[in-house]
Order: C-alpha cells, then sequence, then structure tokens
C-alpha cells in the first residue's frame, strides 16, 4: 500500500491545506491542517512534497515558509 492510501487528508476537505494567508483566522485554518497531518505518514509527506517541489499548501505538517526555512537550514549545516 503506498503511504499517500494512509494519509488522513484524503478524508479532509482539500482546501483546508491552501491558506490563503499566514495570519489572523487563517492560522486556526493552518493548525486545522497540521493536526491532519501528525497522522502516520507526516515523514513521507513532507519528504515527497521537498523532493517535488510543492512551493504551496500544507504538506507534511508544515507551511511552504516553514519548508524552505527548513530546507535553507539543511543547506547551510551542508555546507563545509
Amino acid at each position: 500500500m503506498d503511504w499517500r492510501e494512509r494519509a488522513e487528508c484524503l478524508r479532509v476537505d482539500p482546501d483546508l491545506f491552501f491558506p490563503i494567508s499566514n495570519s489572523g483566522p487563517t492560522l486556526r485554518q493552518i493548525d486545522e491542517a497540521k493536526a491532519v497531518c501528525r497522522r502516520p505518514v507526516v515523514e513521507r509527506c513532507l519528504d515527497w512534497a521537498v523532493r517535488t517541489g510543492q512551493a504551496e499548501g500544507i504538506w507534511g505538517g508544515m507551511t511552504d515558509g516553514e519548508r524552505r526555512a527548513a530546507q535553507g537550514r539543511r543547506t547551510l549545516s551542508a555546507q563545509p
């Protein structure tokens, strides 16, 4: 079985994972999406999102900005 078939997000409205901002009432939407992401496949989802360059939405429990920041930290730590 593919990891995507076990993802809890399959049972939730996809719009939840694509908030229109990062402030105000939308913060509750982001928190709700991240709560769904905490289920069994979060690491695989995040890995897939980073590898495929997902620029928008909540993937693997992270916003696009959080994924970019994490990637930046990994890049910096890999430099000599």
